[in-house]
Parts: structure tokens; C-alpha cells; sequence
């Protein structure tokens, strides 16, 4: 009986990591897991469904590593930030719609992450092949599957955050509130916690507490500080059916261009915990300016649109 349990769970694990991923479960590249060359995954994580804007990508990290010395550093992108797209034309759009155009709104998805880690890389001077799209509907679940995430909530404020993604079902609004400390957070609680964006007078439910919280910066630490516990979470699952049950969860949530081998291995190598982990964010406190597009739209750009700016202040902060 113990040998079909074990046999039915390996076979669980490898269509898990035949679902999930580009690669074959197995296929590994892991020569750079024991030098000191840095590694980086870029994590993408869009709102998913049918109604306008499910593709954009809000949450725009990258989780850069050096195997030999396990030390870590997350960059965060602005996801309002102006870039040319798509490449080699005239156009230009926030970063976010980059995945949207490039994926044909996800009807590509290989398409779209090989897009978002060019363009990411030519933004932040970072060599980045590796992606993950994070779906955020079913991120929801697979934080539920693991127990919630506790959260160090570094400043109160409060938002208000749609009843329903799709405005079209219901168009109301609920008022979220987050006070400074740790708090356990569901799956439903962390979205809201990560995504927070519109303050309370646009509602009509009061009067805002630190908005400061509420713009693309905000936002960009915030998805870090969810991102860190959920993934120092699913480090430390022990149980196999615990292990089970994110998968399930996460089946319908993830997909990347690393095989499950390799994103195993490189999970197992990051130290979320060390307290010397970088967490660098662009903003207006030190390389980003906000400007206007032609259009009105408020949108993010390098000071003096000075680009190499990005990449020399990243390669400054980076844990090395």
C-alpha cells in the first residue's frame, strides 16, 4: 500500500511540474547552482479572468540570487513605468501592458514572459531569462492551501479595492484597512494587501490615512513583502499533503519557464530570512520621476530621463 501511495505521488509531482512550466519536470540546467554567478527570476503577477486590464501585469519583481552564498536581493519595477512597446516601433506604454501585447492577452504566455524578462532586463541592466506569471485569482487559493502568510505591515493605511476584478458584474467598492505590525493573512487579505490602490474619498468611505501607500512604489514594496512570505512559506511545507495541496492550488496559478527541478533548486537556495536581504525599490526617493504622457496619463520615468540611472542604482543595492 505505501509503495502505490508514494508511486500515484510521484506521478502527482511530475504532471504538476509538466503543467506548470516551458520545460520538462526533470530537464535541469543547475551547472550555475553552485557558482557565483547571479541568478534571476523575474516574477509577474497579473489579476487574470476575462474583463479589461486581467493581463496586465501589476506586480512586476525580480528575485535575484547568488547560489554559492545564498544571498538574495528583490527588485521591484514600477509598473507605471514608460517604455517602448512593442519593441522597435514608436509606441510607447507602461511596462505593465508589455506581457499583455506580446502574449496576445495571454493566448501566448511563453511569448509574453520572454518579452516582460527582455524588456526588464534592458530597464534594470540585469541578465534575466527566467520568469514566473503568477495569476492572481489563483493566488488567492494557493495562499489558502498553505495557511495564510503572517505579514509585517511596516505603515497603517487604508484603500478602497473593488468588490468584483470585473467591474462589470459589480462595480461597488469595499474599504480595506491594514494596521502597522504582524498580521496573518488569508488568501483573499494578501490580494487586497498587494494590490490596494484607490483611497477611501474615491468611495466615499472617509478620510484616507497615508496615501503614500497607495502609489506604484507603495504598491511595489507591498507585492515584495506577500511574494517573501508566500514563497518563504511553500519553502517550509514538510508534510506531503500539504505539499499536495499547494500544488493543486498552484497548478492553476503559475506558469514559467523554469522546469520544476530547477525552480526547486533555486527556491531551496534563496535565504528570504537573512536580514541582510535587499529589498530595492525605484521611486521618487531616489532614481524615478512622475510625468505625463501625451495622453494625460500619470506615468513613471527615470529623473532627467536618464536611464543607465536604473541599472547603476540597482547594481549599488544588490546583496553581494
Amino acid at each position: 500500500m505505501l509503495a502505490v501511495i508514494g508511486f500515484t505521488t510521484i506521478q502527482r509531482v511530475l504532471a504538476f511540474g509538466s503543467a506548470i512550466s516551458t520545460q520538462g519536470p526533470l530537464t535541469t540546467t543547475t551547472g550555475y547552482m553552485s557558482t557565483s554567478d547571479r541568478t534571476n527570476l523575474l516574477i509577474l503577477g497579473y489579476g487574470g479572468g476575462s474583463h479589461d486590464g486581467a493581463n496586465l501585469t501589476d506586480s512586476i519583481v525580480v528575485v535575484s540570487m547568488i547560489p554559492s552564498s545564498q544571498h538574495t536581493s528583490l527588485v521591484s519595477v514600477p509598473r507605471d513605468l514608460w517604455v517602448r512597446n512593442p519593441p522597435n516601433s514608436n509606441a510607447y506604454t507602461k511596462i505593465n501592458e508589455v506581457y499583455q501585447t506580446a502574449s496576445n492577452n495571454s493566448q501566448n504566455r511563453v511569448a509574453g514572459g520572454d518579452a516582460m524578462a527582455t524588456k526588464v532586463s534592458l530597464v534594470t541592466g540585469m541578465n534575466v531569462k527566467n520568469w514566473m506569471l503568477i495569476d492572481f485569482n489563483g493566488f488567492k487559493s494557493f495562499i489558502d492551501s498553505i495557511g495564510g502568510v503572517d505579514v509585517y505591515v511596516p505603515d497603517s493605511f487604508n484603500a478602497c479595492y473593488p468588490k468584483n476584478d470585473d467591474a462589470n458584474k459589480d462595480a461597488s467598492w469595499i474599504k480595506v484597512q491594514f494596521n502597522k505590525g504582524t498580521q496573518h493573512m488569508d488568501g483573499a487579505t494578501a490580494i487586497e494587501y498587494a494590490r490596494a490602490r484607490e483611497p477611501v474619498e474615491v468611495c466615499g468611505m472617509g478620510t484616507s490615512i497615508n496615501q503614500a501607500e497607495l502609489t506604484d512604489f507603495g504598491r511595489s514594496a507591498r507585492q515584495q513583502l506577500i511574494i517573501k512570505a508566500a514563497l518563504g512559506k511553500i519553502r517550509n511545507i514538510t508534510t506531503w499533503p500539504s505539499l499536495i495541496n499547494a500544488m493543486n492550488a498552484l497548478q492553476k496559478t503559475i506558469y514559467t519557464n523554469m522546469s520544476f527541478a530547477d525552480l526547486g533548486l533555486f527556491s531551496q537556495k534563496m535565504d528570504l530570512n537573512d536580514p541582510k536581504t535587499a529589498h530595492i525599490g525605484l521611486s521618487t526617493s531616489n532614481v524615478m520621476d512622475i510625468s505625463t504622457a501625451s495622453d494625460g496619463e500619470s506615468i513613471v520615468i527615470p529623473k532627467g530621463e536618464n536611464w543607465p540611472l536604473i541599472s547603476e542604482y540597482i547594481q549599488s543595492k544588490l546583496y553581494n
